[in-house]
């Protein structure tokens, strides 16, 4: 089976240079290493699995001690694939949808995006080569360099990650650098605009709201 990649050219906002937006992969499953491909699926499988268990478990309004079983577990679940996405990256290098398919290279991501700061800082010269190279998706760097920027406490570039006040349960988009041009910057990356991508998001309201919000995160050591 055959997909298509399309890389669009696009003038970064304050540069004269041109970036490749990758949004989808050429691909051809009869070169998969379909051993890989299977070891990552597997992979992906379990990431994803304990994340909807214990979302469901939250929307259920369940007890405590459940959640926290099930927290406990989805962290154990994390080390794991961790240890091994490290093993399979030291031997293979990163391997794209090309190499394993689309979810199988995934895995690789969701993986490193779910481990700690300093795995993620060690990845992210890789994962910036890889989207550079047609190899990931231009809006998975995009959402792993926000969360960096938020565990560093800094404002996040493309608006991607959110949060939520423990005292009113209020949701918020965490602090963003140079919110004027914010949607800019994610048509860049091949993200959609916040309007799209955030319930009852209003730039104006937003930028009215940013000094609470950045008191809250303070305020909570959101990271």
């Amino acid at each position: 089976m055959r997909h298509f990649l399309f890389l669009t050219f696009v003038a970064l906002s304050g540069s004269h240079l041109a970036q490749a937006q990758v949004t989808s992969f050429n691909i051809d499953s009869s070169k998969f290493d379909t051993s890989l491909m299977a070891t990552l699926d597997s992979i992906y499988n379990k990431d994803q699995s304990t994340r909807i268990a214990y979302i469901k478990a939250k929307q259920r309004n369940e007890s405590t001690a459940l959640l926290d079983s099930l927290n406990s577990n989805m962290r154990s679940i994390d080390v794991q694939n961790l240890q091994k996405v490290n093993a399979i990256i030291k031997k293979h290098g990163w391997l794209g949808p090309q190499k394993v398919g689309v979810q199988a290279s995934q895995a690789l991501f969701l993986v490193i995006q779910h481990a700690d700061l300093k795995t993620q800082e060690y990845y992210l010269p890789m994962i910036r080569a890889a989207e550079k190279n047609g190899e990931t998706l231009s809006s998975n760097l995009a959402i792993f360099e926000d969360r960096i920027c938020m565990r560093t406490g800094k404002k996040q570039i493309y608006g991607s990650q959110g949060f939520t006040d423990k005292e009113t349960g209020n949701k918020y988009i965490y602090p963003v650098i140079d919110v004027d041009n914010l949607d800019k910057r994610r048509e860049t990356m091949g993200m959609p605009p916040m309007q799209e991508y955030s319930k009852g998001w209003d730039l104006e309201k937003y930028k009215k709201e940013l000094p609470k919000i950045e008191e809250i995160v303070k305020r909570e050591n959101i990271k």
